[in-house]
């Protein structure tokens, strides 16, 4: 039996854009739930099905990945994985991910509250949403993740059958051939992968820290990888040609390393099926997006949009993200909220 965790409260029309898209249709800000307990990743399945993860990132940490059911969030898939017993058990998520096969990916950092990785190392699981079993889990060896690596987040390429991660703990891309279970730690250390600053300025406020590569997106074809570092400006992108060519030597393969874009600091991204690159805007509570001509749009900008984390789409074309509100104090933080953009 699935546990009930957390209630969460729907929410109603909230926030009228600042910017206008796509046939300057009005941009609309939902509230689909809240919580009392941080949330970052967010994924949506093809049957609208919800799902949500909560960090290692204090000792208050009732589950690691959940379902949102009429409100409410349960255990998923139910509550022995989310008691931290094991290899078999949820410890550390960082992300959720739902593939285009409605197969739903879970990244555990094995890293909790940042202490270093522990003797298991991170893992990756796959789900089957018709019957919420498990299909696979996914481990790596030690000199793919270094002591300090968080695995942060995952995009899979169905066609090719392989996973890309980043590692923001300790800079480099990974690539997981998800047929043989083989994987590799690539541009380890490279300038693409590392932090650019040691803080952030998040509306007049100066954020401390330095991490290194987050988020992470594949393009629509399949053709290219972006990525960028949490703290940092310079969205990359290489080709996934390049990625999967073991022939290609560390510095062979660094040259294909392209700089496409100063854009807005964000920590998710995710691209639609038209080629848009949603990006956040953590410096001033914004959502933006890339346009396939290089341009960069602000697409809304509200107070309500307190670090849009990680963000997920429905099959109308609507845009989900968590608010996990990282750059303010506890004492100052609201609900950790999921809200959606009707960008279709």
């Amino acid at each position: 039996m699935k546990h009930l965790i957390i209630l969460l409260i729907t929410g109603s029309l909230l926030i009228s854009c600042q910017s206008k898209k796509k046939g300057e249709k009005e941009l609309t800000l939902s509230e689909i739930a809240q919580s009392d307990k941080q949330w970052t990743g967010v994924a949506i399945s093809q049957e609208g099905r919800l799902f949500v993860n909560y960090p290692y990132w204090s000792g208050n940490v009732p589950v690691s990945v959940a379902e949102v059911v009429n409100g409410v969030a349960r255990a998923y898939p139910d509550m022995t994985w989310n008691q931290r017993t094991g290899s078999h058990s949820f410890n550390a998520v960082q992300s959720v991910f739902i593939d285009n096969k409605d197969r739903l990916w879970v990244l555990d950092t094995n890293n909790p509250q940042f202490k270093g990785v522990n003797e298991i190392g991170p893992q990756l699981y796959c789900f089957n949403l018709q019957n919420d079993e498990l299909i696979k889990i996914y481990n790596f060896p030690v000199g793919v993740y270094k002591p300090a690596s968080y695995f942060n987040d995952v995009r899979i390429d169905t066609n090719m059958n392989m996973a890309y991660l980043t590692d923001s703990g300790d800079g480099a891309l990974i690539v997981l051939n998800l047929t043989t279970g083989q994987s590799q730690r690539l541009l380890d250390d490279h300038p693409s992968t590392k932090s650019e600053s040691d803080h952030l300025m998040c509306n007049g406020r100066r954020w401390e820290n330095s991490v290194d590569s987050d988020g992470i997106a594949l393009s629509p074809d399949g053709q290219h990888l972006y990525f960028i570092a949490l703290t940092g400006h310079t969205l990359y992108r290489i080709s996934s040609a390049a990625l999967l060519d073991e022939s290609l030597s560390p510095e062979e393969l660094a040259k294909q390393v392209e700089k496409v874009k100063k854009v807005p600091a964000t920590d998710g991204m995710l691209f639609d099926k038209e080629g848009y690159l949603y990006l956040g805007g953590l410096e001033n509570n914004s959502v933006n997006r890339l346009l396939p001509n290089g341009d960069v749009e602000q697409v809304m900008q509200s107070p309500r949009i307190r670090w849009a984390d990680s963000f997920t789409m429905d099959q109308e074309g609507n845009l989900y993200f968590t608010t996990s509100q990282i750059h303010l104090p506890e004492n100052e933080r609201g609900k950790y909220e999921i809200l959606m953009l009707n960008v279709n």
